[in-house]
């Protein structure tokens, strides 16, 4: 648990409590506290689907142990999916019923067809491990794109490289999320609106992973993570535990990239490139494999703090040297690289590992902090 360094369940609901109230009141402090605060919101919305797309990823790398290197994947038929189904792209020859579904609905399209993408992808791999599993999972991630791509004809269903447009913003219980809503007296204006849409699935596939993670399933894929030979001789069937580890990422993956069309309105084979796929990994991998907070920290630290340097390289540049001498972008690369560096050679368990992970690595200091923390709760006993 993220508050579980407190003491008393009741520091708890407070801490809960005063975190939620932040995040609910997080978009009006950052307009009123950045005279470009949309863009800053437009930035929180965007982390929102990185760590929705960070746990879906957490469950097949941090919780089963496969490596995925095509994630992204998933996130582009998810998106894809929503953008057919509303925008004009293929209107002329759908049938009406078919056009612009209600969004929930579309929502769990999106989910359905990722998950089974995700069981096409995990099928054929079920018998491979490491480096062999991630050289496949790469190769399905570019097959994806490249066939978003280049699916412009003899029928034109994906527009190709440029994409589709026009896509429709979503339309929830009479409200268009696409232009600003008064609301009891407030204007929302739509970046507003996403976040707190965007916030209310994350928060669902945080609970939902929550469950996960404690429940059998969850046991069984940490079995096959540690041992699959020992997980398979203690009767855990690893090829339907394995495959639903890749249906239940994958269905992540797909809500996200729904979220993604209705919000950018606008998709194209660009913004699913093999990129996104290490970025999200690396999310996972700073943060903490398998444990839920620290994927969290490090989907925001991995998609928020890029935008911080934009906004900071290029004064600085001008006030040191009076021009811009590197381009925010490279150094945005090479200052990231240098960091994931740094944390694999001090702390190569992740920012916010897991317990079981930290024993792992650094097991007399483990049994030191257990033997301090029993040492604690005794004299809290005694009191």
């Amino acid at each position: 648990m993220a508050f579980a360094f407190l003491k008393t369940p009741r520091q708890r609901q407070i801490a809960l409590f005063i975190f939620v109230a932040f995040l609910l009141v997080l978009p009006w402090i950052l307009g009123v506290s950045f005279t470009s605060g949309k863009s800053w919101i437009r930035a929180v919305d965007f982390a929102l689907l990185y760590i929705m797309l960070a746990l879906g990823l957490n469950i097949v790398v941090g919780f089963a142990g496969l490596l995925d290197l095509g994630y992204i994947a998933f996130y582009a038929v998810g998106a894809y999916m929503y953008a057919i189904f509303n925008s004009p792209q293929l209107q002329a020859v759908m049938p009406l019923w078919l056009q612009h579904p209600p969004f929930l609905i579309m929502i769990v399209i999106c989910g359905v067809v990722a998950c089974l993408f995700g069981i096409i992808l995990g099928t054929p791999t079920l018998k491979l491990r490491g480096d062999y599993l991630a050289i496949v999972t790469l190769g399905f991630g570019e097959i994806v794109r490249i066939f978003m791509n280049n699916l412009d004809r003899p029928i034109n269903i994906t527009n190709g490289p440029q994409g589709i447009n026009n896509i429709d913003p979503v339309h929830f219980f009479g409200y268009t999320l696409g232009k600003p809503i008064d609301f009891l007296g407030v204007r929302f204006e739509m970046v507003y609106s996403y976040y707190y849409l965007i916030l209310a699935f994350c928060c669902l596939i945080i609970f939902v992973t929550s469950r996960l993670q404690h429940s059998r399933i969850g046991r069984a894929w940490v079995a096959i993570r540690e041992d699959e030979i020992a997980a398979n001789a203690m009767g855990i069937n690893t090829r339907n535990v394995k495959l639903l580890a890749f249906a239940m990422g994958a269905s992540f993956g797909g809500v996200s990239g729904a979220l993604f069309a209705s919000f950018q309105g606008f998709v194209s084979p660009e913004s699913f490139v093999l990129m996104e796929s290490i970025m999200v990994l690396c999310m996972v991998v700073l943060g903490g494999m398998g444990n839920i907070p620290g994927v969290i920290l490090g989907a925001i630290l991995v998609s928020i703090v890029p935008e911080i340097l934009r906004d900071v390289i290029n004064p600085l540049q001008e006030g040191l040297f009076g021009r811009r001498i590197v381009d925010p972008e490279n150094l945005r690369m090479l200052l990231f690289g240098l960091a994931m560096i740094i944390i694999m050679l001090i702390r190569p368990e992740g920012l916010w590992p897991s317990r079981r992970r930290r024993a792992e690595l650094h097991p007399t200091a483990e049994i030191a902090e257990q033997e301090k923390s029993d040492l604690q709760d005794a004299e809290h006993a005694h009191g």
